[in-house]
């Protein structure tokens, strides 16, 4: 979107996806295998200790876990990134299982080699990151950044032979936050005389919260920040360091200023639809993509057209959502089909915060009416609107799968939120898609405030009653967000206290406590056990891959296969899960006993619930005194069989949480 309005108004720009370029570099033969011997190494160094104290025996069982996929993933990498880019492999479920399990067990690798690093396609994170820019910094050193030979390698020779005068880095989501803070830092490093700015809704939501110095010291190695939507900004600031006029009169744009700190100009930060482009993908790396066909990313509208969700801050505005606005009809259709035709595409997401159902139609009929032959998905809030007849035309128009913000099945629940819809009315919703063959997918949560253990049970038993119907599900724990409503007025939703915790300069988790404590700890374990029941009926994956709630592989499965897909991939006699490309077996003596060693995990988790609920503060000094509490572990060698994709010497309890647990989703 940003390319296609600076270039629109003259503007020369290099685009880059340093999220796909990054990975595809990691995911290779050569990488992989550093990465494994990095993990032998790491474990003869721990073996020649005389005993492991606490963080020691994290590690010794971080890397023990990985140690099957460590020498699996060099050996299948390739084949499985081939898999995923073939037009008939990737369709193949077994070989597709095999690819993305081959894919999974190298980033679990590469987490293990940069221990304490957390690393997939959504989360990067340490025990300590985004704390403070001193924690960002270390985070950022080569022998901690799993991207450091791609960024110096790489990406910045080609920005020193482009020679820009703006470096824009767009943050997304919280877990591209410590990998664009990195970037940026060795980006500065290798361009003094270049502007480095960041912008997106990640940042815009930690951003727009700070003040004065704690702004400043926020920006870390930015020479400036763009809050809010980005067109209008960026270009403004794109044109007055090209003619080297002052920035301190641009608007939304974040500058270090010397009696402040730093401060921004706040104006009006959404853009008026009408006027925009559409975006341009020229330039970008499309045959990248682990895809056999590129799914383009499309915005009709931006905005929610409802805003009352008191659970939901998303996106580009201080509190809730953005204000709803939308492209004319006529022009949307015109940006699918130039899209369409220049990148050889049928594929779109119809990317935006909550489309109303009425421009919804109207799109539909116009694709129908223009002939267009285009697949699509979208994320949608379940309107009493979508009858069958309206249903059945979304499905002429290319409507291959809708993901339906359901949240939760209990009446109360849904009150509190203010949804707007009665449960009723989304039971409708979903058996009109299913019936005209669009792939309903249902967005639901638990935890929600007050939220009773039989109210979370009545949304599981939901999806159950309707798993016919539903394509997908996904059912997650609500996490409190500084934007959203009920951080604005905890009391009304049964909220004690909300926190930060100390130490945490950037301000990237909010934690809080009810009133009265809604559900017991075994009632937490009992709806885990029926939700890992209910799961069982579905062949559900993690993001990005195919069996996830709005992801492009999940859509090209539809698209192939029908709505039931992933239904009937669980019912399949043949069981592909573990499998994968370059499966690796092999044997070794551990010096201290991994049985022993998982016991720490326990304690870990320990610590940090005494560090976030009881003492609430992040810091490495009072970590290091709890840590201190554990027994040091003497040697007690062991001989274990290590595999990919299995636990040697026992299960994984889970990872530690980090201060930036419950940042903004």
């Amino acid at each position: 979107m940003l390319a296609g309005f600076l270039r629109a108004n003259g503007v020369v720009v290099l685009p880059v996806d340093a999220n796909v370029e990054a990975f595809d570099a990691i995911l290779a033969e050569a990488p992989l295998s550093t990465i494994r011997d990095r993990v032998e190494a790491r474990i003869a160094e721990l073996d020649r200790r005389e005993s492991l104290d606490h963080d020691g025996q994290l590690e010794y069982a971080t890397l023990w876990r990985a140690r099957g996929d460590a020498h699996a993933a060099p050996r299948g990498i390739e084949r499985a990134k081939a898999t995923l880019r073939d037009a008939e492999a990737f369709y193949d479920p077994a070989r597709y299982a095999a690819a993305v399990g081959t894919i999974d067990a190298a980033l679990h690798a590469v987490s293990a080699a940069h221990y304490p690093l957390h690393l997939d396609f959504t989360a990067y994170r340490t025990p300590f990151a985004l704390t403070n820019q001193d924690e960002i910094l270390a985070d950022a050193a080569p022998e901690r950044d799993p991207f450091d030979d791609y960024v110096t390698g790489t990406l910045v020779p080609r920005l020193v032979e482009f020679a820009p005068d703006v470096v824009g880095l767009s943050v997304c989501f919280p877990g591209q936050l410590q990998p664009a803070f990195a970037f940026a830092h060795k980006i500065k490093r290798a361009l003094p005389n270049a502007h480095v700015t960041v912008g997106g809704p990640a940042i815009t939501q930690i951003l727009i919260r700070l003040k004065g110095h704690a702004l400043a010291k926020a920006l870390g190695p930015f020479d400036s920040a763009v809050v809010f939507e980005g067109e209008h900004s960026l270009l403004a600031l794109a044109r007055a360091v090209a003619e080297k006029r002052p920035l301190r009169d641009l608007t939304n744009v974040v500058l270090r200023d010397r009696l402040h700190g730093a401060r921004y100009l706040a104006a009006h930060g959404m853009e008026d639809l009408t006027d925009l482009p559409a975006p341009d993908f020229d330039g970008m790396p499309l045959d990248r993509y682990f895809a056999p066909v590129v799914t383009l990313p499309y915005d009709p509208t931006r905005g929610c057209y409802w805003g009352k969700c008191t659970f939901c801050h998303y996106g580009l505005a201080e509190i809730g959502t953005a204000t709803y606005r939308e492209r004319p009809v006529e022009r949307m259709v015109e940006h699918l089909r130039a899209l369409s035709a220049r990148y050889g595409t049928r594929h779109f997401y119809l990317s935006q915060d909550s489309v109303a159902p009425k421009t919804l139609l109207k799109l539909a009929r116009g694709i129908v009416d223009a002939g267009l032959d285009v697949r699509w998905a979208t994320d949608l809030k379940p309107e009493k609107y979508l009858t069958a007849e309206r249903a059945e035309t979304l499905r002429q128009a290319g409507a291959v799968a809708c993901a339906l913000g359901v949240e939760s099945a209990a009446p109360r629940v849904l009150s509190l939120i203010d949804k707007g819809a009665p449960i009723e009315a989304v039971r409708d919703v979903v058996a009109n898609l299913s019936r005209a063959g669009i792939a309903p997918e249902a967005m639901c949560f638990t935890e929600f405030p007050t939220e009773r253990a039989d109210e979370a049970m009545a949304t599981l038993a939901w999806l159950d009653d309707l798993r016919d119907e539903i394509a997908l599900f996904i059912v997650g724990e609500y996490d409190l967000t500084h934007g959203a409503l009920v951080a604005q007025e905890p009391a009304k939703y049964g909220i004690a206290a909300t926190w930060q915790l100390a130490g945490d300069e950037i301000g990237t988790g909010l934690f809080y406590e009810e009133t009265t404590p809604s559900k017991t700890d075994a009632e937490r374990a009992g709806i885990d056990v029926a939700l890992g029941r209910l799961s069982s009926k579905w062949r559900l994956r993690r993001y990005p891959w195919a069996g996830a709630v709005s992801t492009a592989h999940t859509v090209l499965y539809y698209d192939r296969f029908g709505r039931g897909a992933f239904r009937d991939l669980a019912r399949a006699a043949s069981d592909v899960r573990s499998r994968m490309f370059g499966h690796h077996g092999g044997e070794a003596v551990a010096r201290f006993d991994l049985a022993t060693v998982a016991e720490t995990e326990r304690r870990e988790l320990a610590i940090w619930q005494e560090l976030v609920f009881q003492q609430r503060v992040v810091s490495r000094a009072a970590y290091a005194e709890l840590a201190a509490k554990t027994p040091s572990l003497a040697p007690r060698p062991r001989r274990y069989r290590f595999t990919s994709g299995e636990t040697p010497g026992g299960k994984s309890i889970g990872r530690r949480p980090s201060a930036a647990a419950n940042a903004t989703s």
